[in-house]
């Protein structure tokens, strides 16, 4: 009797544990999908539930199990009715996402983002139409914008031509016009997922000399077709989520994840790594799989990678870019 006694209240202590949990993301949930009295109404409604379920539960009440069944459907078949789009008022520098066209070794891209920041949230420029030859693609590098916590960086991939241009990817949320960054939000569904196409001029000067983040540029040891076979892939992302959008997750499908994703599409051996994850550590990962010397000390790579400020983007692409890599001392 003692020990079903006791099987019985560890079975409802867990019940309780696991409801409360549920009742918490979903109000999370809320919280990021709702606004003004639909959000009020629907968190009151949560309590109410909350309290329903916790008197139920002590009365060791049957309707317990029909109210708690009743939630979690309402609740399923709302959150599963959230759907990426791209028809929202986007914020000006997510307006429009990369997509392109391969003809043969002509690759055009289509809203290319040329933009001379002068404050975060202030610009001038536009989005461009760029063609690009797959048989003048000589370099790529990956670069790790720190902002905040120094173990979490935006990752993004600049392809060098034989011309001294560059194009950068960068998979980004979708924020519309006045919403805020939140990583507890990328849980959610509360952004989708963008692929942003930029010149080194707008992209990389934006977090050097206008954020002051601590950004690293690192030069990767990939053979041409490698090369080439990433480039395309970001062609084809741009393609594919403008056609079929998806949402942007902080765990899941982030800027580092989709550059892992794509880059096992090449090398289908690429092991997953824990500083896939926290990215601020990329350059170990990148060292360990071999793209980065292996016979150079890691802390040594990450001195020499540090992107200082530019200055002014008065320069074409070509010299802003050379003039970059001058100042690191390539």
């Amino acid at each position: 009797m003692a020990a079903g006694r006791i099987i019985g209240g560890i079975g409802r202590g867990l019940t309780a544990l696991g409801v409360a949990i549920f009742l918490g993301l979903l109000a999370l949930a809320l919280q990021f999908q709702l606004a003004g009295l639909p959000r009020q109404a629907a968190l009151a409604g949560t309590a109410l539930a909350a309290v329903a379920l916790a008197v139920l539960a002590w009365r060791r009440s049957r309707g317990f199990w029909l109210l708690l069944a009743a939630v979690v459907t309402v609740s399923a078949l709302w959150y599963g009715s959230i759907r990426p789009t791209n028809d929202r008022p986007w914020a000006p520098d997510v307006a429009f996402g990369v997509t392109g066209m391969v003809q043969g070794d002509t690759v055009t891209l289509h809203h290319v983002r040329n933009f001379d920041w002068s404050t975060p949230d202030s610009f001038t420029g536009g989005w461009e139409t760029r063609t690009y030859r797959l048989s003048q693609l000589t370099s790529v590098d990956l670069i790790s914008s720190v902002w905040a916590n120094p173990a979490i960086a935006h990752t993004l991939v600049s392809f060098g031509f034989a011309d001294g241009t560059h194009v950068v990817f960068s998979a980004e949320i979708r924020k519309r016009q006045g919403q805020a960054f939140s990583a507890l939000g990328g849980f959610f569904r509360a952004f989708d997922l963008v692929l942003i196409a930029a010149d080194e001029r707008d992209i990389l000067r934006l977090r050097t000399d206008v954020r002051r983040e601590t950004v690293s540029l690192y030069r990767l040891t990939a053979p041409p077709e490698a090369i080439r076979r990433m480039f395309l892939n970001y062609v084809t992302l741009g393609n594919d989520l403008a056609a079929h959008p998806r949402f942007y997750n902080t765990a899941i499908t982030n800027c580092t994840t989709v550059i892992w994703q794509m880059a096992r599409e090449v090398d289908p051996g690429l092991p997953l790594d824990w500083r896939v994850v926290l990215s601020g550590h990329i350059a170990g990962y990148l060292q360990r799989i071999g793209l980065l010397p292996a016979d150079v000390p890691l802390a040594r790579i990450e001195a020499s990678a540090r992107v200082p400020p530019v200055g002014p983007a008065g320069d074409d692409s070509a010299a802003f870019s050379a003039r970059l890599r001058a100042r690191m001392g390539e």
